[in-house]
């Protein structure tokens, strides 16, 4: 059993990590968050209060969304989403939360539809806002967040 107060911080090591990493990809610097692009509404904005269910369903969600962009700067990152979800879990079971199954997205039904669209901007503003995300994540995880 590893103790839990290392698997908090391999979380927030491995949230850094992905953040340098996005961060590394120069191109996000170049279109702002807050833009809106029009049909990218699935990509999860920030949420100020994160249990540790909502943090894995985003962490979902975003995994989902690179797993479709063609761009080869996505995939270590969408790996880096997989292990962080796995610490996520492994704190959801130390506090005894059952973390629901995470459901594929409707929503990215039309994610297709979007792609076609506009490849570029869906994912310099999935980074963006999955950075912004982690970094709340990152918060989040020193007020020990519930279930």
């Amino acid at each position: 059993m590893v103790p839990i107060r290392k698997v908090q911080d391999d979380t927030k090591t491995l949230i850094k990590t992905i953040v340098t990493r996005i961060n590394d990809i120069s191109h996000t610097q170049s279109v702002s968050s807050k833009q809106r692009v029009t049909g990218l509404d699935f990509i999860p904005g920030l949420h100020p209060l994160l249990s540790l269910s909502k943090m894995d369903q985003t962490l979902a969600i975003y995994q989902q969304i690179l797993a479709s962009l063609p761009s080869r700067n996505v995939i270590q990152i969408s790996n880096d989403l997989e292990n962080l979800r796995d610490l996520l879990h492994l704190l959801a079971a130390s506090k005894s939360c059952p973390l629901p199954q995470v459901r594929a997205l409707e929503s990215l039904e039309s994610l297709g539809v979007v792609l076609e669209a506009s490849l570029y901007s869906t994912e310099v503003v999935a980074l963006s806002r999955l950075q912004g995300s982690l970094q709340d994540m990152l918060r989040q995880l020193d007020l020990s967040p519930g279930c």
